[in-house]
């Protein structure tokens, strides 16, 4: 066994602003306006227009990307289980 040291996990200054945000969801026509619900009623000044929606090759899944300003951990623990919940998200990173 080895004495090496685990790297830290990296930490987050709140409030951070430019914070970005990747959701891969199975493609579902409406799913924008869900997402949009969703991310505006966690995150205050959330702006609809800088949302970046990308298909996949064979348009089974959807990525959205999108940037907040992360005002604490508990704020992105709700947004990704409120994303998850919809049963349609694959991954938040």
């Amino acid at each position: 066994m080895s004495n090496e040291q685990q790297p830290e996990k990296p930490t987050i200054q709140f409030p951070c602003e430019d914070y970005h945000i990747s959701v891969v969801a199975d493609t579902h026509d409406g799913f924008v306006t869900i997402l949009e619900e969703i991310v505006g009623r966690h995150c205050e000044g959330y702006q609809a227009d800088q949302l970046r929606v990308i298909a996949s090759k064979n348009g089974k899944y959807q990525s959205f990307r999108f940037s907040i300003t992360a005002e604490s951990e508990e704020q992105l623990k709700n947004l990704h289980e409120d994303l998850k919940a919809t049963g349609r998200v694959h991954m938040v990173l």
